[in-house]
């Protein structure tokens, strides 16, 4: 929560600094939830209108929050430079390949005007979804049985449905491949004692 504070933090900072003279401003959050928005002083303004996408539409409540159904790899519902911001929190490593990844990284640059896409670091030595130092170097099956059968992960076994499903769908990326998926944007380290736990690519 620390780091997702500094980083929403961050990203205020530069948006405001983009944004203050717009009369309206449109994010399109790919694969975000509205408890991520619904508190967050962006919206408090009254001219900032949040898209949140997912594979599914959501329920939403909140004044000046939408939900649609739709994939991030393909945003074809959305016209070239129709979206002020693409935002996307901690989603990219979620789409199993590198094609995929590119996809989505395309459809970012072409519908958003700017862009703020953050994803954890595949040399961190803490793999972020299942709090283990190194995981994602581990062989898959090593690992799927680390998962179903002991409670080294977050204190339990895992259901071996959701972790194979995680272990499919979970590509993390290096800073390389960042900076190869958006090519002219600025490149920010999140750190943790020292080390590149994050990455951000922006253009804001």
């Amino acid at each position: 929560m620390k780091f997702r504070k500094a980083r929403f933090e961050l990203f205020n900072q530069l948006f405001w600094d983009t944004f203050k003279n717009y009369e309206k401003i449109k994010i399109l959050d790919v694969g975000g939830t509205e408890s991520f928005w619904k508190d967050q002083k962006i919206l408090q303004s009254g001219n900032v209108d949040v898209i949140i996408l997912n594979l599914s539409k959501e329920p939403v409540s909140t004044p000046h929050i939408s939900s649609m159904a739709g994939d991030a790899t393909n945003l074809s519902e959305f016209e070239d430079n129709s979206i002020d911001l693409v935002f996307s929190n901690s989603v990219i490593e979620h789409l199993y390949t590198w094609d995929n990844q590119v996809l989505m990284a395309k459809e970012i640059r072409r519908v958003g005007k700017k862009h703020f896409v953050q994803t954890p670091n595949k040399y961190f030595f803490l793999e972020p979804h299942y709090a283990l130092p190194y995981f994602q170097f581990y062989p898959k099956s090593l690992g799927y049985t680390i998962l179903t059968k002991t409670k080294l992960s977050r204190f339990q076994k895992w259901d071996p449905k959701q972790a194979q499903q995680y272990m499919d769908e979970i590509r993390l990326i290096s800073e390389n491949e960042m900076r190869q998926l958006f090519p002219t944007s600025t490149i920010h380290h999140e750190k943790f004692i020292g080390l590149n736990k994050s990455f951000y690519a922006h253009n804001l």
